[in-house]
């Protein structure tokens, strides 16, 4: 299954699929076989870069799709 990342409403970014994490020195993070995480997006968490729910009454934002402007030529 390809990667999909979820923006989710007033919450965290869900991740599904094939992948990894790994921290600033690029030591991978050992998920346990899990397949679906929520990454941490209010920085209130206490788990972080995961989400532990921490969020909920503290952080508003209405997940909407929008397109990116084109990539800046140098």
């Amino acid at each position: 299954m390809p990667t999909k990342i979820t923006v989710k409403d007033n919450g965290s970014l869900k991740i599904e699929g094939d992948f990894e994490i790994v921290d600033k020195d690029g030591k991978t993070y050992n998920l346990a076989g899990r397949e679906v995480v929520s990454l941490c997006r209010c920085g209130l968490s206490k788990n972080k870069p995961f989400c532990d729910g921490s969020h909920k009454g503290h952080f508003e934002h209405e997940a909407i799709a929008f397109d990116l402007p084109p990539i800046k030529k140098l």
